[in-house]
C-alpha cells in the first residue's frame, strides 16, 4: 500500500509534467508562429527589393509613375495605389506633359500645390502610418470605390523634404494596423523618393537641351518634333489640332528705350502669363527673338481663337516693369490656324508641320498688318 506522501509526490509530478507538456506545446506554437513571420518577412523583404530595383531601372518619369501605381498595386496585391506628389509649380505636371504624357491616363496620380490640402495629416507624415479607414480624414486619398478597410499612407522623403505621399488600399480591415512593423514600407518610400528625384533630374536634362534659356519655353526644335507628333495622333484619332503665332508688338522700341535687359524681362514675364493661359496638353515654345507658338493637341480653330484670346488679354491687361519706376502695356499679334490630317496612312509629318506653322504664320501678319494688338484666324484648314 502506498504512502500518501508518495502518491502527493506522484499527483504534484504528474501535474508538472502536465505543465511543462503545456508550456512546451505553447512554445511550439510561438515558434512556429515565429518562423511563419520570419517566412513572410523574408517573401516580404524579396518582394520589396524586387520591386525597388524594378523602380529604380525605370526610363522616364511617366514609367516610374506607371511603376508606382501598377506595379506595386500588383505586387502586393492591393486594391488599389494612389500617388499624391507635391508639385507646387506645376514642374512635374510640365514635364510629363512636355514629354506627350497624358495626366488622364493614370488617374491614381494626384498633383497638388499643398500636401495638407487634400489630408491635414499628410503634411506632418514622418513615417509610415498603418490603420482603418476614416472617411473625414481619409475621402480624398482613395478612390470612391475602395473607400473602406484599411491603409498606410507611406511618405516620400528626400533630405528631410515630403514630395509626396504613396497610399495603399486593401479592403481587408486588418491588413494594415498600428500593431504591424513599418521599417519595409519605409524603406520602399526612401527609394521611391529617389527615384523620383532621379527622373524629374533626367526629364530636366532632356528638357534644357530643347528649352530656351530665358524664357524656360521650349525651343523651335522642340516645338517642330512635338508638333510632328501630335499630327500623327491627330491623324490617327481623327482630330484636329491648332496651333498660335504670337509676335511681341513693338518690342524693338522697348530695347531701344529701356535696354536688353529690359527686353529679357519683358520676354519672360509675357512668356510666364502666355504658360498660365494654356491647358495642360499645351506646348508652348519661344519661336525665336520676340515670336512664341502654341500646339493645341485635339484644337479647332474655335479653341485656338479662344486661348489666343486669353494669352491677348493677360499680356495687356496689367503693365509689366521694364525699369526703375517704369513699366509698360505690352500688346501681341496672334494668328491661329488649324490642321485636320487625312486619314489615307503615312505621310510627311515635318512638311505638314511646316505648313501649319506658315499658315498661322500668315495670319500673324494679317494682325499686325491690320494695327497689331489683335488675333486673326487662318481662313483654310491645313489637310
Amino acid at each position: 500500500m502506498r504512502r500518501p506522501s508518495d502518491s502527493r509526490r506522484n499527483t504534484v509530478a504528474a501535474d508538472r509534467v502536465s505543465e511543462l507538456s503545456a508550456e512546451v506545446r505553447s512554445l511550439q506554437a510561438r515558434l512556429t508562429e515565429l518562423t511563419d513571420e520570419v517566412s513572410r518577412n523574408d517573401a516580404l523583404l524579396r518582394k520589396t527589393q524586387e520591386r525597388e530595383l524594378e523602380l529604380l531601372r525605370a526610363g522616364s518619369l511617366a514609367q516610374l509613375l506607371e511603376r508606382l501605381i501598377h506595379g506595386l498595386r500588383t505586387s502586393y496585391q492591393l486594391d488599389a495605389v494612389t500617388l499624391i506628389l507635391h508639385d507646387p509649380n506645376h514642374e512635374i505636371r510640365h514635364l510629363l506633359a512636355g514629354d506627350g504624357f497624358l495626366l488622364e491616363e493614370l488617374a491614381e496620380v494626384q498633383f497638388v500645390d499643398v500636401l495638407a490640402t487634400i489630408a491635414p495629416r499628410l503634411g506632418n507624415l514622418e513615417r509610415p502610418w498603418l490603420g482603418p479607414f476614416r472617411m473625414a480624414d481619409h475621402e480624398l486619398l482613395v478612390p470612391k470605390s475602395r473607400q473602406n478597410g484599411s491603409l498606410a499612407l507611406i511618405p516620400l522623403r528626400r533630405s528631410g523634404q515630403l514630395d509626396g505621399v504613396l497610399v495603399f488600399s486593401s479592403s481587408d480591415r486588418f491588413r494594415f494596423n498600428r500593431e504591424l512593423a513599418t521599417d519595409f514600407l519605409a524603406h520602399l518610400g526612401v527609394v521611391a523618393a529617389i527615384c523620383l528625384e532621379n527622373a524629374v533630374n533626367r526629364a530636366r536634362l532632356v528638357r534644357s537641351g530643347l528649352t530656351d534659356f530665358l524664357t524656360g519655353f521650349h525651343n523651335r526644335r522642340y516645338l517642330h518634333a512635338r508638333l510632328c507628333e501630335e499630327l500623327a495622333r491627330a491623324q490617327r484619332d481623327h482630330q484636329p489640332i491648332a496651333c498660335l503665332m504670337i509676335d511681341v508688338d513693338h518690342f524693338k522700341r522697348i530695347n531701344d528705350e529701356y535696354g536688353h535687359l529690359a527686353g529679357d524681362a519683358v520676354l519672360r514675364e509675357v512668356a510666364q502669363r502666355i504658360d498660365d493661359e494654356m491647358r495642360l496638353s499645351d506646348t508652348g515654345a519661344r519661336f525665336g527673338g520676340d515670336e512664341f507658338a502654341i500646339v493645341l493637341p485635339h484644337g479647332t480653330l474655335a479653341d485656338g481663337e479662344k486661348v489666343a484670346l486669353r494669352v491677348l488679354e493677360a499680356v495687356r491687361g496689367e503693365a509689366i516693369v521694364v525699369a526703375s519706376q517704369r513699366s509698360e502695356i505690352v500688346t501681341l499679334s496672334i494668328g491661329v490656324a488649324s490642321a485636320c490630317p487625312s486619314s489615307d496612312g503615312v505621310r510627311d509629318f515635318s512638311e505638314l508641320a511646316e505648313k501649319l506653322i506658315s499658315e498661322a504664320d500668315t495670319a500673324l501678319y494679317r494682325a499686325k498688318s491690320a494695327g497689331r494688338n489683335r488675333v486673326e484666324i487662318s481662313q483654310s484648314v491645313v489637310s
